[in-house]
């Protein structure tokens, strides 16, 4: 069932109504006040789906601290909405505080969103407790610059995040992309990093004992994150590109990067409770790294204590440093295989030529595979 809103009382009746297979179609114009749905349950076939009426021309929330607030939702898609100028988050998707009962099978395809937040942990998406969802086809510019990220994730799993767009400006106590609280099983592919944080990606984190989903139990090894894949994407500046932060297994593949501030990775543990491990278990591999030697810090890895470097793995990376091709050979923490040091990638044919030429798609995957 289609049901065509214009206007923001329009929108919260049609929210308090909606069942599986409710479409809330919404006309161009802005939506003020913030928006609060509890509950919301779409089925596997029916899904609730709330979307702009012409996607040209998307409706825009503003004028409150938080766009949307969806607490406990399964089966609901966002198609082509618009948020900007909100005080707080964009948009936050959470399981209501019900650790055992996540928000699940979510969509996010198409959204945009402008100046969010200000000068604090501000997040455009923040997504708390969500298992099964996709996060798609987004572009994200400007968020908080005093902690906040364009999407961050609290203990989320079985999630994809893949060809969006994040832009931010000299921001180095940002994030771009954040998984953390035991996030795990997640994959950030295809995505654009302009200048997006002090880490781009930061995989893991540091987070409250209370927030953790699933909770943590005495006994059991702990880590910030598991299972995160990040794959084909292109990152352009920030401080730092990626970070590992109290992680338990990561790859990092098929990306280029380009022109970090300081550092290509950080190996970092900034949650040192009882039962947590050493960050560890992390892959690196097939990656283009392009930078210059002016903006370029301890061989291009930051490696801070209570780190188990020694298990990361690193192949097949290829380093360039623009303006001095003689010292493009970075300092690993453990030997890498059949990296490749001081060759122009621009330069090169077959391998990572062509990822530099189309950007983060299906080319990047053969950078470095010999083909």
């Amino acid at each position: 069932m289609d049901v065509q809103v214009r206007e923001s009382d329009g929108l919260r009746a049609a929210l308090r109504d909606a069942s599986p297979g409710t479409r809330i179609l919404l006309a161009a114009g802005e939506y003020t006040g913030g928006f609060h749905a509890a509950n919301l349950r779409g089925e596997a076939a029916k899904p609730i789906v709330i979307a702009a009426a012409d996607p040209k021309q998307p409706p825009v929330f503003t004028g409150a601290k938080t766009g949307m607030h969806l607490a406990n939702p399964v089966h609901v898609e966002l198609r082509g909405l618009a948020f900007r100028g909100l005080s707080a988050n964009g948009l936050n998707i959470d399981d209501g505080g019900n650790a055992a009962a996540p928000a699940t099978e979510i969509t996010l395809h198409g959204l945009t969103f402008q100046d969010i937040g200000a000068r604090g942990n501000e997040d455009a998406i923040k997504l708390s407790g969500v298992s099964g969802f996709r996060v798609t086809e987004c572009t994200i510019e400007r968020w908080g610059t005093g902690g906040g990220s364009g999407i961050d994730m609290v203990g989320c799993h079985r999630g994809m995040i893949e060809g969006n767009t994040l832009r931010h400006g000299d921001a180095p106590n940002c994030t771009g992309i954040q998984g953390k609280g035991g996030t795990s099983e997640i994959t950030i592919r295809r995505n654009r990093f302009e200048n997006a944080g002090g880490r781009a990606v930061n995989i893991g984190g540091s987070t409250g004992m209370q927030f953790f989903r699933p909770p943590l139990k005495d006994g059991e090894e702990h880590a910030e994150a598991r299972k995160i894949v990040v794959e084909q994407n292109r990152i352009i500046g920030g401080m730092a590109a990626l970070a590992f932060v109290g992680v338990d297994g990561a790859t990092v593949r098929f990306n280029t990067i380009e022109r970090p501030g300081r550092w290509a990775i950080r190996i970092l543990q900034e949650t040192k409770a009882a039962g947590f491990v050493a960050c560890r278990n992390g892959e690196f591999t097939d990656n283009v790294i392009i930078f210059e030697s002016a903006r370029w810090a301890e061989g291009g890895v930051n490696i801070g204590g209570g780190t188990a470097p020694d298990t990361f793995k690193f192949a097949r990376n290829w380093w360039y440093c623009a303006d001095r091709p003689d010292r493009s050979t970075p300092k690993l923490p453990t030997p890498e295989i059949e990296g490749v040091y001081g060759k122009d990638p621009a330069e090169a044919k077959g391998k990572a030529g062509a990822a530099l030429d189309k950007g983060p798609t299906e080319a990047n995957s053969k950078a470095g595979a010999g083909e």
